[in-house]
């Protein structure tokens, strides 16, 4: 595939430097997208952008914040500038306190609402003109089981991506007459590094049999996004063959 075509496809993905955001720029590398690398660690994401462009792949990494509307809007005109185009965005970037509602302070909660609510819609807001001048494009969201079930310790959290899943439903409304797609991807447990945070809190582990590779999500990923464009998958939830509970 030359370069000329790699670059007629590109993907922008927040939180690439590792877990689910550094596998799905692997894979659609591996397919020949340019790959665009946005994480609060700059270092980080150039990291991965490096193993791609080692691998043949056309790749840039950027730090972003992105609850910062300035560094985000900045970011996607780059992004656009430098390749011309922007076709799919994938809002990975994501954090999470593990607390209870009485310990969590209030600059924790709103810092997990900006990565996870208000990033999604920083970045929408950027991609989303962009997309409708070139005729089309698609946005997809990178949710959570949490935001279909409950549980203690993780209001926050819960409150990010339920929220999340409104806010594409209806972005995939506003999108439709301009041919940009929207689709959540509601992932189960991955084996990443998102549950690190438990170790410093003594909070046991989740069973790695009740784990599942992100590289697997971020292939269900790609697939949404190369479905023909007289259809969309909305949402679909991905969970580890073993895990116990619905959904």
């Amino acid at each position: 595939m030359s370069l000329r075509s790699r670059r007629d496809k590109v993907v922008l993905i927040t939180g690439a430097g590792s877990g689910l955001g550094a596998a799905t720029a692997h894979v659609f590398a591996q397919e020949g997208w340019t790959v665009a690398c946005l994480d609060l660690d700059g270092d980080s994401a150039e990291r991965v952008s490096q193993t791609l462009r080692a691998s043949g792949a056309e790749s840039i990494a950027l730090p972003c914040d992105v609850s910062d509307a300035r560094a985000v809007a900045e970011n996607v005109e780059m992004i656009v500038q430098h390749y011309g185009r922007l076709d799919v965005v994938v809002n990975n970037a994501g954090i999470d306190y593990t607390l209870p509602i009485e310990e969590m302070t209030i600059e924790q909660w709103d810092r997990v609402i900006a990565v996870n609510l208000r990033g999604p819609f920083l970045v929408a807001k950027a991609a989303l003109p962009v997309m409708k001048r070139q005729g089309g494009g698609h946005i997809v969201n990178i949710a959570s089981t949490a935001a279909t079930r409950a549980w203690a310790n993780a209001s926050a959290y819960h409150a990010s991506k339920w929220g999340l899943l409104g806010f594409s439903r209806s972005l995939s409304i506003e999108g439709r007459p301009c041919n940009v797609r929207v689709t959540t991807i509601i992932p189960g447990g991955m084996r990443t590094r998102f549950f690190d945070r438990f170790l410093d809190q003594g909070i046991p582990l989740p069973d790695e049999q009740n784990l599942q590779d992100p590289a697997d999500v971020a292939r269900v990923i790609l697939f949404a996004v190369t479905l023909p464009a007289g259809s969309v998958v909305q949402e679909v939830i991905v969970t580890p063959l073993g895990e116990p509970s619905w959904p």
